[in-house]
């Protein structure tokens, strides 16, 4: 095994969090390692929103961590540092010029997260960040509660401050293995139960499949459990083969997985009528009949949804598409109404890690120092990213959340400010 040189910081994984941390070690004059376990850097990265790589929002620091949950204060100081505004400047800065298309969601203005990745790989050279890719890491060497430095597959790098960026367990074909975690625990971390997020849902009603032609906008999706009442998210809904995909449904995946492992189902409610309650759906099919009384009960429903949604939910109401407004039964129509107004499904199960775009849970956040990204139980050692208990939704949250932690823990490792323990 091979001894190599020492460097001021060592950033295991070079995805989001890994990379702004090197680049904002560098800057400071640190000399800096960058360790890849793949072949290439940024796969996740790469693979973000589709490839079009959707890198904040502009909600402020207050809402932006509301979004988070209980442990959304933790980023607090992250996000002073910087917060969305900074990301923006400093990808400008770097050559990337961004938008903000809907006026919430940021991406590069081309788009394509090959100008982000080709940016970031191109600062790194310029401020002198070594990367190595292909390079395994097999432990964290400590000596008197100190890191000393990596031990890889085949090298051993000296160093006395390591941040770990390796993210979580989602797509395992992009990396994720949990090495990070296990890194975590072996120098006394806590990591809490780790649960696949941010994925398509199967159900248990098979009527699904026939409605898989149209995206469905604007959709509320509630946990209908008298305990998990408070579980609500809204957004755009597809159906598939076996179940339900779209941002409203790859929100939800964060609440519902703990839920499915607890329960072995999850019953749900969906209203698809952009907020209409039965009230007011009585009151639009009545106005609409009385101006077309040809129009079929399918035909009315079909102003609201789509032709294969208006079809099955008038199955499951019991009622015959072909008939008019007025021929079907007061109890029947009550039925169809409260159908449109909440739609039932049952979600009983996903694909796992496989394909959850972000992991549930994490090293313990009680272990960190939420200035700067240090562990509280080993000197020298860092976390920052998808590895520490923290998760948002859809919209940029994740990635600004990465950026915000990879900076503060790079800055935090400034020779003028960093003072080793002897």
């Amino acid at each position: 095994m091979k001894l190599k040189q020492r460097y001021d910081l060592i950033v295991v994984g070079a995805g989001a969090a890994g990379i702004i941390a090197a680049i904002t070690a560098a800057r400071l004059n640190d000399k800096v390692l960058l360790l890849e376990k793949l072949p290439q850097i940024a796969s996740k990265l790469k693979a973000t929103g589709g490839g079009r790589c959707n890198l904040t929002n502009t909600l402020n620091n207050e809402e932006f961590m509301s979004k988070f949950g209980r442990n959304g204060r933790f980023m607090q100081d992250a996000l002073k540092e910087f917060d969305y505004k900074t990301l923006i400047n400093f990808f400008k800065e770097i050559g990337v010029d961004t938008h903000a298309p809907d006026g919430f969601r940021v991406f590069p203005t081309s788009h394509n997260s090959s100008t982000i990745i080709s940016a970031l790989i191109d600062e790194m050279q310029r401020v002198g960040v070594e990367v190595l890719v292909s390079q395994r890491v097999e432990k964290l060497l400590v000596i008197n509660n100190q890191i000393s430095g990596i031990q890889t597959t085949n090298n051993i790098f000296n160093t006395k401050r390591v941040i770990v960026a390796t993210g979580g367990l989602g797509y395992p074909t992009l990396g994720a293995d949990g090495d990070g975690y296990k890194m975590a625990q072996e120098l006394g971390h806590k990591v809490t139960q780790l649960y696949p997020a941010m994925m398509p849902l199967y159900t248990k009603e098979k009527w699904v499949k026939n409605c898989r032609a149209d995206t469905i906008a604007k959709v509320e999706l509630k946990v209908d459990m008298k305990k998990q009442s408070k579980i609500k998210v809204y957004g755009d809904l597809i159906f598939t083969k076996n179940g339900i995909r779209g941002p409203v449904v790859l929100d939800a995946a964060r609440d519902l997985t703990p839920l499915l492992e607890k329960y072995g189902e999850v019953p749900i409610l969906l209203n698809f009528t952009k907020g209409m309650n039965e009230e007011q759906i009585t009151k639009y099919l009545k106005e609409l009949f009385s101006k077309a009384p040809h129009l079929t009960i399918l035909e009315l429903v079909n102003t609201l949804l789509p032709l294969e949604l208006s079809n099955e939910i008038c199955k499951l109401a019991g009622v015959e598409a072909h008939l008019s407004y007025k021929k079907i039964a007061g109890e029947q129509r009550a039925k169809l109404i409260n159908l449109l107004a909440w739609t039932p499904l049952t979600v009983i199960g996903h694909e796992g890690f496989k394909m959850a775009m972000i992991t549930r849970g994490g090293v313990d956040l009680r272990e960190i120092n939420p200035k700067t990204m240090q562990s509280k139980i080993v000197d020298g050692l860092y976390f920052c990213g998808e590895i520490l208990n923290l998760d948002g939704p859809c919209g940029g949250y994740n990635l600004q959340w990465s950026f915000a932690s990879g900076y503060l823990a790079g800055a935090s490792f400034s020779k003028n400010t960093f003072i080793e323990n002897i």
